[in-house]
């Protein structure tokens, strides 16, 4: 069993901690709206906490459950407190009307939120390819990560396979900038080829 820590209290948080519980982790939920925290707390039941928002976080995972927008400032309003920490970043680098992303040619928000973290901490990218909604149906999916500590992937890779999901390493942390271009395919495909929300991307790999 792990501690797993979230910041942020949006549907993916609830996606993956409600697997995370089911799967017999512990979670801590962060958040400014602490009564917010206590009503998901509450719905997830046995198994989630719900900490301080600012305060060392209990898991030596951290969930970055936070808009792209509010990554980083929240990374460095944590400063120290995030130090020797695994951070997953789920963000996506949307632009505004979803056919692009935010961050300029050469870097990604998961390589921006690296450059801000603590020492000691590492950043890896993951579950931003996978909608939150797909996660809760509690079926088998592939999620991509990328990162450049390879304990920290290690410790990713577990924890992703707890969920019962299937984890595919891509590389570096350099990698990141395509996993978020993958966010809007998946959204021109959602609106387009598919017709439907209701997909997710796999990976096929038979001989």
């Amino acid at each position: 069993m792990s501690s797993i820590s979230f910041i942020g209290l949006g549907g993916m948080t609830h996606a993956i901690a409600s697997r995370a519980v089911a799967g017999g982790d512990s979670v801590e939920l962060i958040g400014r709206d602490a009564a917010k925290a206590k009503g998901l707390a509450a719905e997830l039941g046995a198994g989630a906490t719900v900490g301080t928002f600012g305060a060392v976080p209990v898991g030596d995972i951290v969930v970055l459950a936070v808009p792209y927008t509010s990554a980083v400032p929240v990374v460095a309003q944590y400063g120290d407190a995030l130090a020797g920490k695994v951070i997953i970043d789920i963000s996506n680098t949307f632009d505004a009307d979803a056919t692009g992303v935010v961050t300029p040619e050469g870097t990604s928000g998961a390589q921006e939120i690296a450059k801000t973290a603590p020492a000691g901490a590492h950043v890896v990218k993951a579950f931003n390819t996978v909608f939150g909604h797909v996660l809760v149906q509690e079926r088998p999916l592939d999620v991509l990560f990328a990162g450049d500590d390879a304990q920290a992937k290690a410790d990713v890779s577990a924890f992703i396979a707890s969920l019962g999901l299937r984890p595919l390493d891509v590389g570096g942390l350099e990698m990141a900038r395509w996993l978020e271009g993958i966010g809007p395919l998946l959204m021109g495909l959602a609106r387009n080829g598919a017709g439907t929300f209701d997909i997710a991307l796999g990976v096929d790999l038979r001989g």
